[in-house]
């Protein structure tokens, strides 16, 4: 069996005149992230690794998912592919993953990260909002033969407000 735990980064600043690349988190972005991770780490078992977007937003709040569950920096990695709106090389990094993980958790964007829920879920999800988890669950043993799971969790800041 493989789990995939997918968050969307939390909620960015616009207020910098940077890249889209370089938007930081806002105040509530680092609340979020707090409070998010922090709660799963208390209900979930840990993933094995965390691949992150390397954007500052998505890097940020990786960061912690990372403190939270106490993944060591080995397993902690970063990758501009995951910067990806449409959704392809996100299903690339999934289907890649390497089998002797089961549970891995990746940080990233929308529309991709809402797209790849339904596609891969069994519950239909309007939009993974900022700091938003899904958890996806496969009957498989590879990553490469996974397609429709199930969701067994999502959970979204408003939530734990």
């Amino acid at each position: 069996m493989k789990t995939l735990y997918m968050v969307r980064h939390a909620k960015s600043s616009w207020k910098h005149d940077v890249i889209d690349h370089k938007r930081p988190l806002k105040g509530r972005g680092k609340r979020d992230g707090k409070l998010v991770s922090e709660y799963l780490s208390k209900k979930l078992p840990p993933p094995e690794t965390i691949i992150t977007s390397d954007a500052t937003r998505a890097l940020s709040t990786a960061k912690y998912f990372k403190d939270a569950f106490g993944i060591s920096d080995e397993n902690f990695k970063t990758t501009n592919a995951l910067y990806d709106f449409s959704g392809h090389k996100v299903i690339d990094i999934i289907k890649n993953l390497n089998d002797s993980h089961k549970i891995v958790m990746i940080v990233g964007h929308n529309h991709a990260f809402t797209s790849i829920a339904n596609m891969l879920g069994n519950k239909y999800i309007d939009n993974v909002p900022t700091c938003g988890f899904v958890q996806l669950e496969f009957d498989e043993n590879s990553w490469t033969d996974i397609s429709t799971g199930k969701t067994a969790k999502t959970l979204f800041p408003k939530e734990l407000r």
